[in-house]
């Protein structure tokens, strides 16, 4: 175990405190997976736990720090009661792992780890682990009711990790399906990405069309090329209302009009650009290397490498929409290498045009 993270278990216990990894960062540990994001539940209150580390960052309760390439979280034991919108309206603090555990949404989530790297597992969750199932803590109608966002990570860890949900969660995330409309378009675009990017997305799409979820959300999709981009998995994909930025939007519709021509040109390079067109390279099978050899063999990468001025060529052939006409007529010559990218010999084949 890392160094550092014991030392934070460490100085925990040495003030009189219970500490323990918990989590996904367990789970990924039985896994054999690395994980920078730490859990730590521990018996001390917050105010303790700010007075130790001397840290005055908290995210809902929990005491954040961060060490080398560790996002770590201490979070006092604790009971959550009465759900209002996905928050519970009462905390209390207790002391006892177990109950703080029970609180947790499945069972592979609340393994426990001490200092020494025991495993402390009343619930169960390391048979789970090898079963590779996801099953919830408790019971199941109440634990999807409080809190919808479980369905959405239940079909996300079963992607990502490649595990099963347990049958009975299965058919309850079918009869609850309508809850997520209750998360917010944010949360479930983080959710649907986090899917997106496993190279197993086909298993989460699958499962989202099976219990109903696609038809919620209005998820559409044919055939998908899995490519590591956010923005290029979406542009695969439909799905109504997701709050996409301005940049984003613009650039998936880029991608899209790619995608639509199905191929790489020089005209695609200078009017969209490497980044974009590379992303849609990769969708449409076309190496890396060969887009890069074709952009970097592009005479002119915008219009400001052009080596006449708009106002030169209205000297030349006048005023009103023939002066856009001319300038992208000579850009696509250009940039087809049908004409050089030489004052002299714009001019000469403006004139020849006239």
């Amino acid at each position: 175990m890392e160094k550092n993270i014991v030392k934070i278990l460490d100085t925990l216990n040495n003030s009189g405190y219970q500490a323990y990894l918990v989590g996904g960062f367990v789970r990924d540990y039985l896994l054999g997976i690395n994980s920078f994001d730490v859990d730590i539940a521990t018996d001390a209150l917050p105010k303790d736990i700010h007075n130790i580390f001397n840290s005055n960052k908290s995210n809902y309760g929990s005491v954040n720090i961060k060490i080398d390439k560790y996002n770590v979280d201490i979070t006092t034991f604790r009971k959550d009661l009465n759900y209002v919108k996905r928050k519970p309206s009462t905390v209390i603090y207790i002391d006892n792992l177990e109950e703080d555990l029970k609180r947790r949404d499945f069972t592979i989530n609340a393994i426990c780890m001490d200092k020494n790297e025991k495993i402390i597992d009343p619930l169960d969750g390391c048979s789970d682990v090898r079963k590779r199932i996801i099953k919830i803590i408790g019971d199941i109608d109440l634990k999807l009711q409080e809190d919808p966002l479980r369905i959405m990570r239940a079909i996300r860890f079963a992607c990502v990790l490649d595990f099963n949900i347990e049958e009975k969660l299965y058919e309850k995330i079918k009869e609850y399906n309508y809850l997520v409309n209750d998360l917010s378009k944010e949360r479930i675009k983080s959710e649907l990405e986090k899917i997106l990017l496993s190279k197993n997305y086909m298993k989460g799409l699958k499962i989202l069309d099976e219990v109903g979820i696609s038809d919620i959300l209005g998820i559409k999709y044919n055939d998908i090329n899995y490519v590591d981009d956010l923005l290029g998995m979406w542009a695969q994909i439909e799905v109504l209302n997701i709050p996409f930025t301005n940049v984003e939007k613009e650039n998936i519709i880029k991608i899209t009009e790619i995608l639509n021509n199905n191929k790489i040109s020089n005209e695609v390079l200078y009017k969209y650009g490497l980044y974009v067109s590379t992303i849609a390279g990769k969708i449409l099978n076309i190496s890396v290397k060969e887009i890069n050899k074709m952009y970097k063999k592009l005479p002119i990468k915008s219009k400001d490498d052009i080596d006449i001025t708009g106002k030169e060529i209205m000297k030349l052939v006048g005023g009103g929409k023939i002066i856009g006409k001319t300038y992208v007529d000579i850009e696509n010559e250009i940039i087809n290498n049908r004409l050089n990218n030489k004052k002299s010999d714009i001019i000469e084949y403006i004139k020849r045009r006239k």
